[in-house]
């Protein structure tokens, strides 16, 4: 795929995390999605960027469960209030009006809501 980046390949050889076959699912059907994502490393984890600009990044902190992060950067913008995004599939837990969070706590979690995932990551990086 020519939106995958080296780096994030050697990143994730390298991962030791319960659900690091999730986040290789999710990652590649993130990047299949669109081909105007791209990826890198941020945060010591996979970030998926559109125009160069960091959106969506896995937060793997924690071993019962990965996160996908929705944000705008990593600073809060000043138009943060004037943002609105629509989540039809309620999966997001916002933590500012331009930030969400969408937890998975399994690989079947994975499986069960990644279409929905990768549907908002879509709008996401458009808005």
């Amino acid at each position: 795929m020519a939106n995958e980046s080296g780096g994030v390949d050697r990143f994730m050889v390298t991962l030791q995390h319960p659900l690091k076959a999730g986040v290789e699912q999710l990652r590649k059907a993130i990047l299949a999605s669109n081909p105007e994502i791209t990826e890198r490393v941020k945060w010591n984890a996979p970030s998926f960027c559109h125009d160069g600009v960091d959106r969506v990044t896995f937060l793997l902190r924690r071993s019962d469960r990965l996160q996908l992060v929705f944000h705008r950067g990593a600073k809060v913008r000043d138009d943060s209030a004037e943002f609105s995004f629509q989540d039809p599939t309620g999966l997001m837990r916002w933590q500012a009006p331009d930030r969400g969070v969408i937890s998975f706590t399994d690989l079947e979690d994975v499986e069960s809501k990644q279409a929905a995932v990768v549907s908002l990551v879509n709008r996401w990086v458009q808005a």
